[in-house]
């Protein structure tokens, strides 16, 4: 590869190499590790005892034409297994010689949704219409607990003698998820306290219907978080260069990746987009469980010409640019790196650039796979 990419080596000079050449590709200083004042991690964590350190590398470059991200960055990734930050800065400097990675953001929804019983089934209908006249007054009462989350409708499934509704949100830079469970509880205690009978309704807050951190068809197919598609088209040559493979050899090879996801039962349709996943959300303070319910986006490659054409679709990609742990010094240092820092539609690129890193680990995947150099690569880098 050339200066494009970080330089290699696992020495202090090493190390303090790639710090010169990210200052010098990008503006961006490193900081000095600093542990976060124990004051600062109310919210965060309980019993607080002390720190794990975590090893943090960098991938790139990432060229990417988006909706929301536009440019070269350079990725910060926090992970503890080998070949993972060189296969996604393969990944990405393959895209790169190709012209980059397009994104489109398609939408951002967060819900939560609670479950109201009925003794009757007749009376679980009746409550459908309930919810239909009083709408404008149960929004008032959940958008009363924050200044930026919006709700954008609720979704009604009568199951039984039980009616759940789920509470869509658009929750701006946030994840949100704290801000849903919230304006839900206020909207519920609301329908309880204004909209019931002689007796009050009986609910839980959560029904687990949204699927909170758990791999579900209602993620793959509604989303929950930003939806974000990325794809590219990379001529022939290259691939036979980078990859030692050719276009006709990948699509084949993912149709027998098909084969064995349906017989294992997975959902989605990739190889390993957790790994993205679980290495940026630990670098960008985003929350790690969410890795379950959004590491089920669908992959495919298909011919355009002689060039191979990839989709990545990720329907839930639940991450934001404010609150949580995007307050800890490193992981602010991280945003700040890749401009996602807060500011409008700053959680929305954010998720734009997640995608496209996980498109360029998936291709590199598949190549090493289809090459047959994928033991070898983990043989040398990682052990």
């Amino acid at each position: 590869m050339n200066k494009l990419t970080p330089p290699r080596g696992y020495a202090q000079a090493d190390t303090e190499a790639r710090q010169q050449w990210l200052q010098e590709q990008t503006g961006h200083t490193v900081p000095e590790f600093a542990l976060d004042e124990p004051e600062n991690l109310k919210g965060l964590i309980e019993n607080h005892v002390g720190f794990v350190g975590l090893p943090l590398s960098i991938s790139g470059p990432l060229k990417i034409d988006g909706t929301y991200a536009h440019g070269d960055f350079y990725v910060p990734l926090c992970t503890v297994e080998g070949t993972l930050s060189l296969s996604m800065t393969r990944g990405l400097y393959l895209t790169h010689r190709a012209g980059g990675i397009k994104t489109r953001h398609v939408k951002q929804e967060l819900s939560r949704a609670p479950v109201f019983r009925f003794d009757e089934i007749e009376e679980a209908l009746a409550f459908l219409n309930i919810i239909d006249a009083r709408y404008d007054d149960i929004k008032n009462a959940a958008e009363n607990t924050t200044r930026y989350g919006k709700l954008l409708r609720i979704d009604k499934q009568i199951i039984h003698n039980r009616v759940i509704l789920d509470f869509i949100y658009h929750t701006a830079e946030a994840a949100g998820q704290n801000m849903v469970t919230l304006s839900t509880d206020a909207a519920c205690r609301y329908i309880v306290e204004h909209l019931s009978g002689e007796t009050p309704f009986r609910y839980l807050l959560e029904s687990n219907y949204n699927a909170d951190k758990n791999p579900a068809h209602r993620s793959l197919t509604k989303g929950r978080g930003h939806h974000v598609i990325a794809s590219f088209q990379i001529p022939n040559r290259i691939l036979k260069k980078l990859l030692r493979v050719t276009a006709d050899q990948l699509i084949e090879a993912l149709t027998d990746k098909h084969l064995g996801s349906q017989m294992a039962g997975m959902l989605g349709m990739n190889l390993h987009t957790a790994n993205a996943l679980a290495a940026l959300y630990l670098a960008l303070g985003q929350d790690v469980a969410c890795v379950a319910e959004n590491a089920i986006g669908i992959a495919t490659y298909e011919k355009r010409g002689d060039d191979l054409y990839a989709t990545l679709s990720m329907p839930s990609v639940t991450v934001g640019t404010v609150g949580g742990a995007t307050r800890l010094h490193a992981q602010r240092a991280n945003l700040e790196l890749l401009g996602c820092a807060g500011g409008e539609h700053s959680s929305c690129k954010l998720a734009e650039i997640i995608c496209a890193s996980a498109l360029a680990l998936e291709i590199s995947l598949a190549g090493a796979i289809v090459s047959n150099e994928f033991a070898e690569a983990h043989a040398k880098f990682g052990r």
